[in-house]
Parts: C-alpha cells; structure tokens; sequence
C-alpha cells in the first residue's frame, strides 16, 4: 500500500512528523538496526559448534538452543504489537533494544557459570528484543513509498541486514572459535578435558559485552532521533468497521505466513549446521574455526543477492524474481545433498545468494492489499519467524540420517517457495487505500 506519512493523526510515540527529505535519514537510521539484529542472529551459528564442544550436545540438543531463539517471535510478537499500540513505534526500538542488551549482558553470566539452561534463557531475551524490532521496522520500511517498489525499498534495507549477517561469523570466528579450544581443534580430535570446556565457555564473554556496548548506544541514538510518523492509514481500523474485514480473505496473507515459516527452517538449518557440514573430512575438511570464516561467503551471498534483487524489481514484478530465487535454491541445495568435497561445500554457500531476497519480497507480498489492516498482518507474518524453531527438525534428521541428507529438508522447502511466488502471493479481495 502507497502510505505517505503526515503530520496528521500519528500514532503516539511514532516520532515527529517530517518532510520526506527526512525519510532518507530515517531509513538509514533503521538500516542499522537491520545490521544489529542480522548480526546477533548469525552469531548464533558461530556459537552452536561451541556449545555443542562446550557442553558435549547432540545435533538435536544443539539445534535446539535456535529453536528457543525463534520459540520467542512467537511468544512476543503479539507483546510486542500491543507495545507499539500503548507507547509508539520509537519507544518501542529503544525498548527492544535495551531487552536486547540485557540478554547479552546475561550471556556472560551464563559464560561464567557456564550454564547451558541460562543459555537458553538469555537467547530468548535477547530474541524477544529483535522481535519487537522486527515487529516495528518492517512494516515501517515497507509502507513510506509507492506500493509497487516495497518489495525493492525493503530488500535495500535488509541488505544491511545481511552485512550483519556477514560480518558476524568472521567476529563469532575470531573472538569465540579463535580463542577456544574446541574451535581450533581438528575435526574428529579427542574430547576436551572439563578445564578447556571452562576456558572455552568464558570465550564468550568479550564478544558480548562488546555486543552489549554497541546496543546501548544505539538505543541512545534512536531515543533522541525525530523519527517521521508512520501516519494515520496502518492503524487498526476503527471496532465496529473492522467487523467487515478479515484478515484470512486475503490469499498472499496467508500463505504468505506458511511461506515466511517454513523459509525460516530452511535459512536457519543452512546457517546453524554450515560450520559442522564444511568442517566434516569428506566437505572441506578443516577446523571449525576456518570453516567460519567460509560461513562469512554464505551470508556475503545475501547482502549481495539482495543489492541485486532490489536493482531487479524496480523492473521486473517481485513475484517473478522470487520463483526464479527459489528454482535457484532447490537446485544448489540438491547438488549439496547428492555430492562431496569442495562441490558439495560451494553449492551450499551459493544457497545464501538465492536464498536473499525471500524474506523480504514474502513479506512485501504478504501485506500488499491489507490497506488498514497492514499493522494486524506486519504483526502475523512476524509471528511467523517462528518457524526457525522447527530447525531442531533438521537436527534430528542429522542425528538418524546423517548431516549431509538432512539437507533435503531445505530443499522441499524451496519448492514452497515456488508455489507461493506461483499462486499463493497473488492478492484476492484487496482493499483500496
């Protein structure tokens, strides 16, 4: 939907009304929030080969920790929509952003401990942070231009977040693989002894509290910066008029929150299991510290994918160039099942160019239509995120079937794609702005 915010009707909170000269800086802002958020998540793949040396887990239970991670968008992304609607949409960032330091200052207390249960409870703070993010920044992003160059305006953005998303395995690799044992061990090396297992763990201190450093400051910034208001079109329609619309008529809505989900699993399985996957003797065969550093080419891949993609649906519709992605991924994530050695391992970093531009265009189409009922389908398709939980799924199938089959289920989860970019995004009953 074309929305161009006004001084009329803000929502409380939204920031201050301001020229459209002004939306450039406050989208460059909010770039940086996209980069924060896409680089603590990624961190987390750097941090599951630890954890798994550290406390001696299985795949399953390994997974488990981003299950609990995005366990969270489904727990707090209705929280955080009836936030926004009390306080507003900027104290709402510098809120998630002050959860999001709490839980990493909580991520050296678990360090400390170590403790792998406060581990699991300080992830969960620190994604109930990004949910709110996530639940105020998208929507924002993709309403303050024309309609038919969201999806573009919000792959733009979301290539900070995949900057993020590069940039945090080589800091994950340097400053918890590199000063641990378990990280720079040889692949296959015998287990370590409960003093390098406690050494290990307090290798993650450093990183956040420089994690936790950097959103302080963020939340200073966001705090005193005169965001524009969102304007009056996205708020909830009035009680007795939204009894004449339903958020389930709109097609691309609801198969646009399936297509959201199940794209998580396939992203969040890629990441978690890379570093495991790349460092096994028949992949790449090396330590888990280098295998990091090739993790950087995966993420790389969708800031990348998404320049380019945003070049790309300024000309041609966003529906197409998702099938297109999507054919992409089911095609490299075969060649990844069904070869070995170096093929095997560059056909799954090749999956992060084709996997760039899914989110945001899903999302792009999954709101297109909604008019009033934009901020109640933001808030679904968020929910949504969730769907990264049901990596534990991949972990399992890593434990009975093996590493490299569980990658089947990344592709049948391409082929969703495709059907949604086919059929599933195409608006029915749209309502006019």
């Amino acid at each position: 939907m074309a929305v161009v915010p006004t001084s009329k009707a803000a929502p409380a909170g939204a920031g201050q009304a301001a020229p459209p000269t002004q939306y450039g800086r406050a989208l460059a802002l909010l770039a940086t929030l996209f980069f924060m958020w896409g680089f603590i998540t990624v961190i987390n793949g750097t941090l599951l080969p630890h954890l798994r040396s550290v406390f001696e887990l299985s795949y399953f239970q390994a997974a488990l920790i981003e299950s609990v991670w995005f366990i969270a968008y489904f727990f707090a992304s209705i929280p955080s929509a009836k936030l926004i609607e009390r306080i507003g949409y900027q104290k709402s960032l510098v809120v998630g952003l002050l959860i999001m330091a709490a839980g990493a200052l909580g991520m050296t207390l678990a360090a400390s401990l170590p403790s792998y249960g406060v581990t699991l409870f300080m992830l969960f703070v620190i994604a109930s942070g990004i949910t709110l993010l996530q639940v105020a920044a998208n929507p924002y992003v993709a309403v303050i231009g024309p309609s038919e160059t969201a999806s573009s305006r919000l792959n733009l953005v979301q290539a900070m977040n995949s900057m993020g998303t590069m940039l945090a395995p080589l800091f994950g690799a340097y400053l918890i693989l590199g000063r641990s044992k378990g990280g720079t061990a040889e692949a296959g090396a015998a287990a370590l002894t409960q003093a390098e297992r406690l050494a290990d763990a307090h290798a993650v201190i450093l990183p956040y509290v420089l994690v936790a450093a950097v959103l302080l400051v963020l939340a200073i910034v966001i705090a005193r910066f005169p965001l524009p208001a969102m304007g009056s079109a996205t708020s909830r329609v009035a009680k007795e008029d939204r009894k004449r619309h339903s958020l389930w008529n709109h097609r691309n809505l609801v198969f646009g929150i399936g297509a959201i989900f199940i794209y998580l699993i396939a992203e969040i399985g890629v990441g978690n299991l890379f570093v495991n996957f790349v460092s096994r003797p028949e992949i790449g065969n090396m330590t888990t510290e280098q295998a990091g550093r090739y993790l950087t080419l995966l993420w790389g891949g969708m800031m990348v994918g998404r320049f380019v993609g945003s070049a790309i649906m300024q000309k041609v519709d966003a529906a197409i160039v998702l099938a297109a992605f999507s054919i992409g991924a089911f095609i490299v994530m075969v060649i990844t099942v069904f070869t070995q050695g170096e093929v095997a391992m560059w056909s799954l970093i090749l999956v992060g160019l084709f996997h760039s531009i899914m989110f945001p265009t899903i999302f792009t189409l999954g709101i297109k239509g909604l008019g009033p009922l934009t901020e109640e389908g933001s808030g679904l398709l968020i929910m949504a995120i969730a769907g990264g939980a049901l990596v534990a799924v991949q972990g399992w199938l890593a434990d009975q079937y093996g590493l490299q089959n569980s990658f089947l289920l990344t592709a049948i989860c391409e082929l969703y794609i495709l059907f949604y970019a086919l059929w599933g995004a195409k608006p029915t009953n749209a309502i006019e702005d």
